[in-house]
């Protein structure tokens, strides 16, 4: 796999296909290999870039907290090393949080962003609360706490249906190292609140949600989009729209690259 060095930390990263860039930015927990089919169907016509972020899958961590604008800069270095001018940005949860700081500090860059299962929306005091309790769990047990948490990102009703995609998605959390889970806790807990940034309209804007998202609650994370120009695609399942859906996923995506 490719790498290079932002501030002497190891990124990693994979370039497949010819066209429009495309940047696939991973969830917590997740990592670049989340997006092996997505890969194989876009690059036949784009030119895909996949990333770890900071402390996940063979990308290194960086201090005790990694921020959200870190992350972003960390994608812009990869970015201008390949000289990719301008892009298509698709983030899933936290890696959308990492688009939004992005789309922020480099707004010249974006072309189109994806907002899959993700939200511009700050934490707030319960989700602080719940990030504080989450470092504390994954110090003490790493191993139930890693395999908790990638079960409660899927619908109840698809935890059995889609039993071996969730022992695949553990595997690969599982080598998640402890700094890196409490580093994106940490910077997660301390985001920006990006609604501002949606509003002003300035490329589109798709957003995914999952009606049962055990995560992100459906019905207040629909009106950060109200009074702007960004799109809301539904789905009736989970966090984890890119195993849940991903059939309908791919289709919708296909049309927003597209049009």
């Amino acid at each position: 796999m490719n790498h290079i060095l932002y501030k002497n930390t190891k990124i990693s990263y994979s370039d497949t296909g010819k066209g429009t860039a495309i940047v696939l930015l991973h969830g917590f927990l997740e990592n670049k290999k989340m997006w092996k089919d997505y890969v194989i169907l876009f690059s036949e016509n784009y030119r895909v870039i996949t990333i770890d972020l900071l402390g996940h899958g063979e990308s290194h961590c960086l201090g005790y907290v990694h921020e959200m604008e870190e992350n972003a800069n960390a994608v812009n270095e990869v970015l201008k090393y390949l000289n990719i001018e301008k892009a298509i940005i698709l983030g899933h949860s936290m890696g959308g949080y990492v688009g939004l700081a992005f789309a922020e500090l480099y707004p010249e860059k974006i072309q189109k962003l994806v907002l899959l299962n993700s939200t511009s929306k700050e934490d707030n005091t319960e989700k602080k609360l719940n990030r504080t309790r989450a470092i504390k769990a994954v110090k003490q047990n790493y191993v139930s706490f890693v395999s908790l948490a990638i079960a409660n990102l899927f619908s109840e009703n698809n935890r059995e249906r889609l039993a071996n995609e969730i022992e695949k998605v553990k595997t690969e959390a599982l080598k998640t190292p402890v700094q890196g889970i409490v580093a994106s806790l940490e910077g997660m807990k301390i985001r920006k609140d990006r609604e501002s940034l949606l509003k002003r309209n300035l490329f589109p804007v798709l957003l995914i949600l999952g009606k049962k998202d055990p995560v992100l609650n459906y019905d207040e994370n629909i009106s950060q989009i109200e009074n702007t120009t960004a799109e809301l695609v539904s789905f009736e399942d989970g966090h984890m729209s890119q195993i849940e859906n991903k059939e309908d996923l791919k289709k919708v995506l296909s049309d927003f690259f597209r049009d």
